[in-house]
Parts: structure tokens; sequence; C-alpha cells
């Protein structure tokens, strides 16, 4: 395309539209009617622009045109109760329903993984004595120890807060390092299933897995389930910018950007409740049986919550993306 010659082709409209966003007065019914041929013709000429021949500062001066052509005609939109009740009951589990096909396989293959280091660590005292001196892991390991007192060792509202603000950052950055070709995820996923295998081949070990998984289950459950959504979500990012489908590259990308953006604001209601869960239950006086159905509950609460709420809104095609009127405008693609 040239674009001198394009330039000069649609300069006249372009300054026409310019016009009638500045006018004091309100716009007739025919000067409305153009505004928005104007503004149409405008957004398509942006994407022209930008996909044959990009220009900084014509793109700049067009992208601002149509985002203040955009705002007038559909008008100035705040968010209100009815768009968070539909991001909880509809979006956010749409948008996990609908990923599940990721974080499902992350979640089977990353508990096996500490499954598996766990089971080394415990059957080979030489690569205990490689993590720490025996004195050490027999202090981490012993009734009282480290392992035990870790949860009670500050009190529950502030353990709870930090709990949940660690868990949420580590979400966040799977949901947003995914774009790095996944890579980061994966090496945030190793390093958690690291530090779950280690304690369970210590404590294995010392023959008190049962004691561990005591205290690991009742929050553990519900929080790994939102580590490996943020990790499935995060490498499904990274797929898509490796293989975008019948969508152009941008388009896919700024789609499961914005579902994404969505999942980490879920994502911190539900680590919120696991971080309750471990700063209040875990450390309790209650059973041990009584902790981990405090756990399981949680944890079935969500998955109902995804599969029942969020299969329907997923089948009645909700994305989790946002709102189609808060979206920018974009061209078809090429089927």
């Amino acid at each position: 395309m040239d674009l001198d010659v394009f330039v000069t082709a649609h300069r006249a409209e372009w300054d026409r539209l310019d016009h009638l966003l500045r006018r004091g007065r309100r716009l007739t019914g025919a000067e409305a009617d153009e505004l928005v041929t104007l503004y149409q013709r405008t957004a398509t000429h942006l994407s022209l622009i930008q996909s044959s021949a990009p220009d900084p500062a014509l793109t700049g001066r067009l992208t601002q045109l149509v985002a203040r052509a955009r705002a007038t005609v559909t008008g100035t939109r705040r968010a209100t109760w009815r768009d968070a009740a539909r991001f909880l009951t509809a979006g956010f589990p749409a948008a996990v329903y609908r990923s599940r096909h990721w974080w499902i396989p992350t979640a089977v293959l990353s508990v096996l993984l500490a499954a598996v280091i766990g089971w080394w660590i415990g059957v080979h005292p030489e690569v205990q004595s490689s993590i720490a001196p025996p004195d050490d892991l027999r202090e981490l390991t012993r009734p009282g120890g480290e392992y035990e007192t870790y949860y009670s060792s500050n009190p529950a509202t502030s353990f709870a807060a930090q709990v949940w603000t660690n868990n949420a950052q580590a979400a966040a950055m799977c949901l947003t390092l995914g774009a790095f070709l996944c890579l980061p995820v994966i090496w945030i996923l190793f390093l958690n299933m690291l530090n779950l295998g280690v304690g369970i081949g210590l404590m294995s070990s010392a023959d008190r897995l049962d004691v561990f998984l005591g205290l690991v289950l009742p929050h553990g459950l519900l929080e790994l389930t939102a580590v490996f959504v943020a990790a499935g979500t995060g490498l499904r990012l990274g797929w898509t910018l490796i293989d975008p489908g019948p969508l152009s590259r941008r388009t896919a990308l700024a789609q499961q950007g914005r579902a994404a953006l969505g999942m980490a604001i879920g994502l911190a209601i539900v680590l919120f409740v696991s971080g309750v869960i471990e700063g209040f239950v875990t450390p309790s006086g209650l059973p041990t049986w009584a902790r981990i159905a405090i756990g399981v509950a949680a944890e079935l609460a969500f998955l109902v919550y995804v599969y029942v709420l969020g299969g329907r809104a997923a089948r009645a095609g909700e994305t989790g993306d946002v709102d189609s009127t808060d979206r920018s405008d974009e061209l078809p693609a090429a089927a």
C-alpha cells in the first residue's frame, strides 16, 4: 500500500471526524450519523495501516482519533455491581472451565513430579544429607519441629495475609509470564513442586508423612488448584503466541490476555479463601480428619462452582473476555 496516496485519499475524512468530535454543541441527527460512519471508516483505515504500512506518527494520530470517537459513540461506561456479579457467576468460572484442558494436565503432571521427588528424597539418605545436616533435618521433622510450628509461628491474621500475598504473587507471575514462551511458568511450577517434594521426602523418611499431609491438605488442595489454574492459563497464553489459530497473533494474544487478567482477579479471591484456611484451620486444635474435611469441602465447592456455573456459562458462549462493547475494534480475520 502506498501510504502517501492512502493519506491523501482519506485525510479529509479524518479531519471531518476530528471536527465533529471538537464541536462544543450537540450534534444534529445527520451529524451523529455521519460521525458513526466516519468512526467506522477510520477504525478500518487504522487496521489497514497497522497491518500493511505501519507508520508511528500516523498510527498514533488515528488511534487517538478512533478512541475519542468510540468514547463519543458508545458513551462513558462505568463498572457496576451487576458487572461484578456477572464476573463472579459467569465470566471467571467460565474462563476456568474453558481452560481446564490446560490446568488439569498441568495439575496431574505437577503432582506426579512432587511425588517422584518426594520418593527419591525419602529413599536416598545421601540425598537428604545434601539438603541439610542431619541435626537440622531432625529439627525440621521431629514432633513440634519447624514443619509443624511453621503454621503457628505468627498470629493467624497476619500469617493468612502473608500467605495470601505470596500465593497471589505466584499466581500473577504464572499468568503474566506465560507470554514468554511458557518457560517462566514451567520454572515457577518446578520450584513449587520441588518444595512440596522435599517436604514429602523428609517427613516420610522420619515416618511422619501422615502429619505432613495433615498439615498441607487442609489449605493445600485449594491453594495448589489455584496455582495450577494460573499456570495452565499462563501456558495457554504462551502457546497462543506460538500458535494463534485462525486469529491474528495480536488479536488472539489480546483476547487471551484479557481473560488472563480476569483470572488473576478471580484467583486472588480463591487464594484469599485458602489463605484463611491456612491461617486459621491448619494450625488449629481441630482433629486432623476435621481439618482435612474442611479443605476437601473447599476444594469440592470450587470444582462445583467451575463445572456447574462455569460449564453452563461457557456453553452459553461466555469466554471470560471483557464485554464486546469494551473491546477495541478489529477487522474480521480471513478464514
